[in-house]
C-alpha cells in the first residue's frame, strides 16, 4: 500500500467531488492546540471547559480537588501548584455548535479518516449520537480508532514519509436513527475493477437481505458504474454504500486497500485473487443464522483483529523490528 492511496482517502479529500451521491457533512479543520489534546496522555481525563454551558457528563467533577477522596501529602508540590485547568476551544465550539443546529441538531463525528464507534460505550446515548461540542470531544478523546489516525495513519506504507498528515479535519455528518445497519455494504474496487462487496453488518443474520440479494447487487454495481468508477483518485480500494428504503444509493466513505481495513466476508487473499482473474462481482451477505460472525466487529482498528502476515499490526510489528535493529547497529548504541 502507497502512502498516497492512504491520504487520498480522507474525508476532506474526497467529499466535494462525491457530495451529491454522499450524505451531507459539513467539515471543519482542526486547530494543532486541539489535536494536542486529543493525543495528551498525562494529568486526569478532563473535557474542555465549554463555552455555551453544554456538557456531555454534566455531573462529572472538573476539580480533582473538589472529590471527596482527593488528598495532598504533606510537602507535596501540590500545595503550591494547583492542578491545570481544563482547555477551552471557543472558537472551534461556537463553529462545531452552528454546523450541528444548520443539521438538525444532531450529528455523527468522524476525522480523516475514522469515527470514534469504538467509543461509544461512554456516550450517555451509547451511540455516536452527538448534540454538542463536549458530546464530540468525549468520544474523540476515548477513541484508540482516533488516535489511530493522529498518529498512525501511515504506518503500513510501503513508502511512508510521513508520522501524520500536516492537517486534521472533523466531518459532521447529520444524525439519522432510522439508519437500518443491514443496508450498509462494502465494496472492493482492485485495479479500477468492481470485484468484491460485502455486507458490512455481519454479527447478525437479516432474511430481507438475502431476499433482495440480486437486486441489492444491480443497485451497488449500477451506482459504481454511473458515480465512482475512474472518479476516485487511486487504483485499489474500498468503498463503503447504504441503500435506503426507495434504493437510492448514499456514498458513507472511502478506505485503502488492505492494511487495517476489514474485508469482513473476505479475506484479502480472496480479493486479490478476484481482481486478477476478472471474474464476476462475488456479492457475500450472511445468508443463514449458522454464518454470522459474531465476534467480527467494525467498531475497532483492523489491526486490533487481523495479525496474519501482511496485516496492517503485522507490518507495524515488522516496521517497529527494523527500527530497533537499526538503533541496536547505530555507533551510538555501543557508545
Amino acid at each position: 500500500m502507497k502512502q498516497e492511496e492512504v491520504t487520498c482517502c480522507q474525508i476532506q479529500k474526497w467529499y466535494p467531488k462525491f457530495k451529491p451521491v454522499s450524505i451531507k457533512n459539513f467539515i471543519h479543520e482542526l486547530p494543532e492546540s486541539f489535536i494536542q489534546y486529543l493525543v495528551g496522555d498525562s494529568g486526569p481525563f478532563l473535557l474542555p471547559t465549554s463555552v455555551s454551558n453544554e456538557d456531555a457528563l454534566p455531573n462529572r467533577i472538573h476539580k480533582p480537588e473538589d472529590e471527596e477522596d482527593y488528598q495532598v501529602s504533606e510537602g507535596s508540590e501540590d500545595e503550591s501548584e494547583p492542578p491545570s485547568p481544563p482547555p477551552s476551544f471557543p472558537e472551534l465550539e461556537l463553529k462545531i455548535k452552528d454546523s450541528i443546529e444548520s443539521l438538525g441538531g444532531a450529528v455523527f463525528p468522524k476525522l480523516n479518516w475514522s469515527s470514534p464507534k469504538d467509543a461509544a460505550w461512554i456516550s450517555t446515548t451509547g451511540t455516536l449520537k452527538c448534540t454538542s461540542f463536549s458530546d464530540i470531544a468525549l468520544l474523540l478523546k476515548a477513541s484508540d480508532s482516533v488516535v489511530h489516525d493522529l498518529c498512525h495513519p501511515y504506518d503500513s506504507c510501503s513508502d511512508k514519509t510521513l508520522s501524520r498528515p500536516p492537517q486534521f479535519y472533523l466531518a459532521l455528518r447529520k444524525w439519522y436513527p432510522s439508519l437500518r445497519p443491514e443496508m450498509e455494504f462494502r465494496c472492493f474496487v482492485c485495479a479500477q475493477q468492481l470485484v468484491g462487496i460485502s455486507q458490512r453488518e455481519v454479527t447478525a443474520y437479516y432474511p430481507a437481505v438475502l431476499e433482495k440479494k440480486d437486486e441489492l447487487k444491480d443497485l451497488i454495481y449500477d451506482f459504481f458504474i454511473d458515480n465512482v468508477e475512474g472518479r476516485f483518485k487511486s487504483e485499489n480500494y474500498t468503498f463503503d454504500v447504504y441503500v435506503t428504503k426507495d434504493r437510492r444509493m448514499k456514498l458513507i466513505d472511502f478506505n485503502p486497500w488492505g492494511a487495517f481495513t476489514l474485508p469482513l466476508l473476505f479475506t484479502w487473499e480472496e480479493l486479490e485473487q478476484g481482481g486478477r482473474l476478472e471474474e464476476e462481482v462475488d456479492f457475500r451477505i450472511v445468508e443463514s443464522q449458522h454464518t454470522v460472525r459474531p465476534g467480527l466487529k467494525t467498531a475497532v482498528p483492523y489491526d486490533y483483529i487481523d495479525m496474519s502476515a501482511g496485516s496492517g499490526w503485522d507490518q507495524f510489528l515488522r516496521n517497529a523490528d527494523e527500527e530497533l535493529q537499526q538503533q541496536m547497529r547505530s555507533p551510538e548504541a555501543g557508545a
